[in-house]
């Protein structure tokens, strides 16, 4: 219905794919079913899922990092939110970090600024470094175009088209230059068109806007986190 309606994407609070941490925050309907299958349900009915990512539960083992990394990759969400768990002042969470004496710093408001105000389980440092690695490597130009052509693998009603105009021809040619000449990623970003092209032509202007996308949330992630 809402694909129908006109909607493209929408975002879904995951968390993670640890079933013991789902209990630990209460997401207890995302539980008890294959969320891989329910993302790619979604995706072919012709909305993009963007997705919202967690760790550092008290549930939360050492293998969580390399699991959220796997999950991310398989469903194909190219936007995946990922952020460090902190605990909002008025919040059951918050209450019991801080009888705990787990508060250590004020809460930013901001849960994917690389930073927390709770001490962890695991430990800082090892949450820090796990997250770190996640980031790393889910906006790697290698895994991000993957899980880019993976969406539209999956989308199965092509996106509207859009009459082009002056301003989108020229924001193409852009992105071929800082993409596809000057980039890191020029190998993946024209791999990423060729591909379209011959698959999915339909889909090209939402090719190019994930790989610009892309292109940003690698320099977030440079500039403030890794």
């Amino acid at each position: 219905m809402m694909s129908a309606a006109g909607f493209d994407s929408v975002f879904i609070g995951i968390e993670t794919p640890d079933v013991n941490s789902l209990t630990e925050c209460g997401k207890t309907h995302n539980k008890n079913r294959d969320l891989l299958q329910d993302v790619k349900k979604i995706h072919r009915s012709g909305l993009q899922v963007m997705g919202g990512f967690i760790v550092g539960f008290d549930s939360d083992q050492p293998s969580i990092f390399q699991r959220q990394i796997d999950f991310i990759q398989q469903s194909g969400i190219v936007t995946a939110m990922v952020g460090m768990l902190q605990a909002p002042p008025g919040t059951r969470l918050f209450e019991r970090l801080a009888r705990e004496q787990r508060v250590c710093t004020e809460f930013s408001g901001d849960n994917v600024d690389g930073r927390t105000n709770i001490i962890p389980a695991m430990g800082l440092d090892k949450l820090i470094d796990g997250y770190r690695a996640i980031m790393q490597q889910i906006y790697s130009p290698s895994k991000y175009y993957q899980r880019v052509r993976r969406i539209l693998k999956e989308l199965k009603k092509p996106a509207a088209t859009t009459p082009a105009d002056w301003q989108r021809i020229l924001a193409f040619w852009r992105a071929c230059l800082r993409l596809g000449v000057l980039g890191k990623e020029r190998f993946q970003y024209w791999r990423l068109l060729t591909w379209t092209l011959t698959r999915r032509p339909r889909l090209l202007p939402m090719a190019v806007t994930l790989a610009i996308y892309g292109y940003h949330y690698r320099r977030i992630c440079e500039l403030h986190i890794l």
